[in-house]
């Protein structure tokens, strides 16, 4: 077993396989779902993976990995699975959902995480494959797993990263994308296709890209690079370089916690997920308008709305400035095993530039609203996730 990588890290500060599925209810969308025929999905209330009791980092010794029994939260996650490897892990669950025996992405790169010690220059295709392998074959991954002391760290922190993207949902879709069994159909059993949008029931990613769809940007991997503005202090975010007003999209359905300016981030806008596990915090937005109508602390929203505009502000104590040089939304995502570490030395920021790629799998559709200087989402869902329990 590879030893596992070094877990302990300075506290940071920054601004602020698949083949095609036909199966009994649908078939998979080689995007990000499949289609499914479930009745009464609106009323589901929120799953969760399997995961296990709190584990924690206690006292960090370098080269070493939180140990079970310790304490009573995780303290650092070092979150370094490569786009690739999430949209594999990610195929296995779609297109086994169906199955008697469905294989759960979170366990499957939790197992991949505690065999190379996190480090995923290490991967190879094969070792999942012959996971899911054992999986399909009736193994269970408890069994799969036995042995791996650092299984169960790696399943709760890579559950606190991940749970909450992949689930089952209704949307609405354009009727030219609708298999025939959602469509009403006319008196000679024809589907009738008239322009209208299409409720259907979906398993997969319920979570969004940060940007609209149709909308340009660049990016580039500069977690932990430095920054001087204030303070000597690293990068702890992702940074996606668009026009002005492109707009921003809330990745997950969750609580406004955060609204208003930040001297680093200028107008921002902090999300918490409704599990209250994942922190998403977007800054830069647009001068003058940086947010949605109606936007407030407190406010619920749902994934893929429209919640804000790209811009540039930020890097000045007066509100409203434009001190970025380049715009772009600075997009990052926090971890929370307990409420101390929200804010202060205990704060956990992970690099997700590979999951924001890995997310571009699914960007929501606007559409301009006419006599305004907003945008808003063409197509709806209903996340089980905010019915509550």
């Amino acid at each position: 077993m590879v030893s596992p990588r070094n877990f302990l890290k300075n506290r940071m500060l920054g601004c602020g396989l698949g083949s095609a599925l036909w199966g009994l209810w649908g078939l998979l969308a080689l995007s990000a779902a499949c289609f499914l025929v479930l009745p009464g999905l609106a009323g589901l209330s929120a799953g969760s993976f399997h995961g296990l009791p709190a584990l924690s980092a206690g006292p960090f010794v370098p080269g070493s990995v939180p140990a079970a029994g310790d304490g009573d939260f995780i303290r650092w996650v070092d979150f370094d699975v490569p786009e690739e490897v999430l949209e594999r892990a990610f195929r296995w669950d779609v297109d086994t959902y169906q199955e008697e025996l469905h294989i759960n992405w979170v366990e499957l790169l939790a197992y991949l995480g505690a065999k190379y010690g996190g480090d995923f220059s290490l991967y190879r295709a094969a070792d999942m494959d012959e996971a899911a392998a054992r999986l399909r074959g009736g193994e269970s991954m408890d069994t799969i797993a036995s042995g791996m002391r650092y299984y169960p760290y790696y399943l709760e922190a890579y559950g606190a990263v991940l749970n909450g993207l992949l689930g089952l949902y209704e949307t609405e879709i354009a009727p030219e994308d609708a298999p025939d069994f959602a469509l009403p159909t006319d008196e000679n059993g024809r589907p009738i296709r008239d322009g209208q949008a299409v409720w259907v029931s979906k398993y997969g990613l319920k979570a969004f890209s940060p940007i609209a769809s149709g909308f340009p940007y660049s990016e580039y991997d500069d977690f932990g690079v430095s920054r001087s503005y204030g303070y000597q202090r690293r990068h702890l975010g992702h940074d996606m370089m668009g026009q002005v007003g492109t707009p921003v999209i809330a990745v997950e359905s969750g609580r406004v916690e955060a609204l208003g300016w930040n001297q680093y981030g200028g107008w921002r806008i902090g999300i918490r997920s409704l599990d209250g596990k994942r922190y998403y915090y977007y800054a830069h937005l647009r001068k003058n308008y940086p947010y949605q109508s109606g936007l407030a602390v407190g406010s619920l929203v749902t994934a893929g709305d429209v919640i804000g505009y790209l811009g540039r502000t930020g890097y000045s104590a007066q509100e409203n400035v434009n001190n970025i040089e380049e715009p772009h939304l600075h997009f990052g995502i926090q971890l929370i095993f307990d409420e101390s570490q929200k804010e202060g030395d205990g704060e956990i920021w992970i690099d997700c530039y590979d999951l924001v790629r890995f997310l571009s799998l699914h960007r929501s559709e606007v559409h301009k609203v006419e006599g305004t200087k907003e945008w808003a989402r063409t197509y709806e869902i209903r996340d089980p996730a905010l019915a509550g329990p």
